[in-house]
């Protein structure tokens, strides 16, 4: 069994390149929930939903998140209320696109969950009604929240910073409210204790996997298997491919390399992959007590993302 550890746009296109590579029935995605938020009454979870549209090949191929040909009808319908809202008012907010098709998705978790299922078992149903081969599992079924700490707009809930303010402005901090004192869902330790091989995807470390480790007893299963666990560097040439991890490491006092990704993995994961173009940092990321492994990273095609996903694996085999 193969487990990831994942979470945004670079982890949905890496899973894609391993489910091309091995059974999907083999693979367990261990997905971040903290960027999930609710808008509109309905509870949406960013990241499930980008894995689940990527990997049904429904996904928007150039936003890398929403599927594609969608539609806005119900956002620009919202437009006519601007006008009346009432100052503080959160309701009708357009800030947040939500296309009408993706909306469907969210109608059916709010309601199931509103019966009472857990976000484990919604996940499951969305899943299987993708017709997907793999297992998704949220890291917990407790409400777990980013929040990021900015220098002139206090602290705002993940999707505030990342999709209202287009990730522009400086943070000073990041927490995961009620992390300390949730739970990993259900098969999630299980998960990471049974695998031949634990991936960590090419995912922003400080908040796209940093609430995954949050949780209580994601980093000491880590650590217990640390020989078999490989990242994949999301930083290439100093920068991120997608998104502010490149940003955020310097803001909160990490370097923004694979020098720096090396540190922040090197206490539960023992192989760190990085791109062609950082083969000159290959010793110094050994210096921090990790195997490195030099291979080109950029998943710019299918069949890129399906040979680093074969290198990560062989990495461990």
């Amino acid at each position: 069994m193969i487990t990831v550890l994942a979470g945004g746009v670079g982890a949905a296109r890496y899973l894609r390149g391993l489910l091309a590579a091995v059974d999907p029935s083999t693979v367990t995605a261990i997905v971040n929930i903290g960027d999930d938020t609710v808008l509109h009454g309905l509870a949406i979870s960013p990241d499930l939903d980008t894995v689940t549209y990527t990997l049904a090949g429904a996904i928007d191929p150039v936003r890398g998140w929403g599927l594609v040909d969608e539609t806005w009808r119900a956002m620009g319908a919202l437009a006519r209320y601007e006008p009346v809202r009432p100052e503080g008012s959160r309701a009708g907010a357009t800030w947040f696109g939500l296309g009408d098709q993706d909306l469907a998705t969210h109608l059916y978790r709010t309601a199931r969950l509103a019966e009472g299922a857990t976000l484990t078992q919604v996940t499951a149903e969305i899943v299987g009604a993708w017709g997907l081969g793999l297992r998704l599992l949220p890291v917990t079924d407790a409400a777990v929240r980013t929040l990021v700490d900015t220098v002139d707009h206090g602290t705002l809930g993940f999707q505030e910073y990342f999709v209202g303010h287009h990730h522009s402005i400086p943070v000073t901090g990041v927490r995961f409210a009620g992390a300390e004192h949730a739970r990993p869902g259900p098969d999630v330790l299980a998960a990471l204790d049974d695998a031949e091989a634990i991936v960590i995807a090419p995912s922003n470390p400080l908040v796209s996997i940093g609430p995954l480790r949050a949780i209580p007893g994601i980093d000491a299963a880590l650590q217990a298997r640390r020989d078999r666990v490989v990242a994949v560097s999301p930083i290439v040439a100093g920068a991120a491919l997608k998104g502010p991890a490149d940003r955020m490491l310097v803001e909160l006092g990490h370097e923004p390399s694979v020098v720096g990704v090396a540190r922040l993995y090197a206490p539960v994961c023992g192989t760190l992959v990085i791109d062609e173009a950082d083969a000159g940092l290959a010793d110094a990321v050994a210096a921090e007590g990790m195997r490195c492994i030099v291979t080109p990273t950029v998943m710019s095609s299918p069949e890129l993302a399906r040979r680093l996903a074969e290198t990560t694996l062989e990495a461990v085999r």
